[in-house]
């Protein structure tokens, strides 16, 4: 068998891997989307199925009115003493010279839960993860921030001893272990204790093009005392411009039963205007940061170096003890909220979905009207990720405004203030009517205005549509479901990229999103009903 990378499409960034027997779990970062922490499960390296999300509850996750791209960053999931850990950090502040923050800890016999209340582990930095000593000694490993202005911000990895008898960390015993390369912003470290020393996976050079892993290693844990492995990074795309996978860098390592050696990092596959140069700007990463897995051999110098060069490879030879894993083959589905749990794939909105948010069963999906889909409180929406390049997405809704601040329909989304929608309004000219808009980095723009296409009286039900076509999309509407119309509106996909948000705002990590949305900021509460959804990947 063969690993195609990337492995895990679409928003799946920060991968923590952890091997249990002979079964691989991935743990990735959520941001401001609930539930909180995304995990699939393996027996191949190869095909991967979704678990529920271990932070289903505000008990663990209490996101309301976090900024975007706040909330859950690089995720840590480990195995010891018969249970799982998972260290999650809640972001509170994305920009400015601070990052408040909290790192939590919460454990599970299962890892499909239940899991333990959480613990408050600290706020000294992001991308906290335990490391789990032979000796039955257990530490955190974490990013530090430093918000002086005459500092870097980047403090170096700092590890603190954890106390199991009390679930507390030890700050007394708080030292900085490595302080990174010249290329600085090192983060997100995971440590290994293989062959008698210690080693240290951490990435620099920031979550974009220039981004990078570094492995260096020691025989202590005593500060400052890792070396930098020579002739490195270990993994980058920087130097690599070409390549069909950028950004790879931060990640975890893991091994097989048999003795091979893998490496999952987060990765992007940026695409260019067709009148763009593909080196500047090197493209816009309309999926997010996906995870990657790359095969890893030791030198002779007992240094871990990725197989085919630091680049990496797109086909990666699956372990030789592979446990052929059945998933599906693709992310098409199709939901008509007929059970009595919303699909997995969904997500909402920093807070869970509630009975203030709407309901579902029985063939039916109501989403009651809230804020407006720039909104960091109560957003009415569920959404899944964009997945594929290429795709079309469909639902069938019934709503009935009587304000222009009364809106239903379909959205694709990346953030608050980077979105667009197909959506059943209210204007003095025709009443109920079809609008398309867009907000590009907050400034909102109507394509139909006074031409906003009139419902017919007696119409009950509206169907909409995207198409989504890797560098543009666009929207379709139907009064029957079988006859569609489309709307003379193209729309720049790289509006909802991670480098085209980073150009403005420091929160652009999560990729775009396809959803349903109902909003009502007169207050009234309009309900909008929706049929069903359905998504479509086609192939490129």
């Amino acid at each position: 068998m063969k690993i195609t990378n990337p492995v895990l499409p679409g928003f799946n960034a920060d991968p923590s891997m952890i091997r249990v027997d002979d079964t691989y779990y991935i743990a990735n970062s959520t941001f401001e989307w609930f539930p909180g922490v995304r995990l699939h499960e393996s027996k191949d390296m190869v095909h991967w199925n979704l678990l529920p999300s271990p932070l289903s509850t505000t008990t663990l996750l209490d996101m309301k009115g976090n900024p975007s791209s706040g909330g859950i960053w690089a995720p840590d999931l480990s195995y010891a003493d018969g249970k799982f850990w998972l260290i999650y950090t809640d972001v509170k502040i994305t920009e400015g010279a601070f990052k408040d923050m909290t790192n939590y800890l919460t454990t599970a016999t299962d890892i499909r839960g239940p899991w333990s209340d959480p613990i408050k582990v600290n706020g000294v930095g992001f991308d906290a993860s335990l490391f789990h000593d032979n000796d039955g000694k257990k530490y955190l490993v974490q990013q530090t921030w430093d918000h002086r202005e005459y500092n870097h911000p980047f403090d170096g990895i700092t590890l603190t001893e954890f106390d199991t008898s009390t679930m507390k960390l030890m700050p007394h015993t708080a030292r900085t272990i490595y302080d990174g390369t010249a290329v600085k912003l090192v983060e997100g470290p995971h440590l290994y204790n293989i062959k008698g020393q210690y080693y240290l996976f951490a990435a620099e050079g920031g979550t974009v093009f220039t981004h990078q892993e570094v492995v260096a290693r020691s025989k202590t844990l005593d500060p400052h005392s890792f070396e930098s492995e020579p002739d490195g990074p270990f993994i980058t795309n920087f130097d690599t411009p070409d390549f069909y996978l950028q950004k790879q860098g931060h990640g975890a390592l893991v091994d097989t039963p048999s003795g091979e050696w893998y490496y999952a990092s987060l990765v992007s596959r940026p695409w260019n205007h067709k009148n763009e140069s593909s080196t500047d700007p090197r493209g816009w990463s309309t999926l997010g940061r996906e995870t990657s897995i790359q095969k890893v051999e030791w030198d002779d110098q007992d240094w871990p170096r990725v197989v085919g060069g630091h680049g990496g490879q797109v086909e990666v030879e699956a372990p030789k003890d592979a446990i052929l894993t059945d998933a599906p083959s693709n992310h098409s589905r199709h939901d008509e909220f007929d059970k009595p749990a919303l699909d997995i794939d969904w997500n909402t909105l920093r807070i869970p979905f509630t009975d203030t948010m709407g309901s579902y069963g029985n063939g039916e999906l109501k989403l009651i009207g809230r804020g407006s889909l720039a909104g960091t409180f109560d957003t009415s929406m569920i959404a899944s990720r964009w997945q594929a390049f290429n795709f079309d997405a469909e639902t069938k809704v019934k709503f009935n405004p009587y304000s222009y601040q009364q809106m239903a329909g379909l959205t694709n989304f990346y953030n608050d203030k980077h979105w667009s929608w197909i959506f059943i309004t209210w204007n003095e000219k025709n009443g109920a009517v079809i609008e398309v808009a867009q907000n590009d980095n907050n400034n909102y723009t109507s394509y139909l205005k006074d031409d906003a296409i009139k419902i017919p009286d007696g119409t009950e039900y509206v169907w909409f549509k995207t198409k989504v076509r890797k560098q543009s999309y666009t929207y379709e509407y139907s009064f029957d479901g079988s006859t569609w119309h489309e709307i003379p509106v193209e729309l720049d996909a790289a509006i909802l990229s991670d480098d085209y948000v980073l150009q403005n705002y420091g929160g652009f990590f999560t990729g775009a999103f396809v959803g349903l949305a109902a909003v009502d900021y007169a207050g009234y509460e309009e309900p909008a009903t929706f049929n069903y959804f359905d998504y479509k990947e086609i192939d490129d």
